[in-house]
């Protein structure tokens, strides 16, 4: 079965821009584009790794571990934890 998109679904940056809005006023509301690919990839690595619910709780224990770094260093620590994540699964 294909999941359908709904006739009400939004493209991803008004999702993003909605969640934000929701979101307090001191949370970090935007995530570069940077941030967002390692993100994916994180996701991605979970998902074809592990049960795919991994995937999303996977991106909230990164979220919540690397808050307070600036986005770049994010982006940064993100993309070299997939590589370790990447290189564990192979071996």
């Amino acid at each position: 079965m294909t999941a359908q998109r709904p006739e009400t679904a939004v493209t991803f940056n008004e999702w993003l821009e909605r969640l934000a809005a929701l979101l307090p006023g001191d949370s970090p509301n935007a995530a570069t584009p940077r941030e967002q690919a390692a993100i994916l990839d994180l996701a991605r690595v979970a998902a074809h790794t592990s049960e795919r619910i991994a995937a999303p709780i996977s991106a909230f224990l990164v979220g919540v571990a690397y808050a307070s770094l600036p986005p770049d260093k994010r982006a940064e620590q993100i993309g070299e934890l997939v590589r370790t994540l990447e290189q564990e699964s192979l071996a």
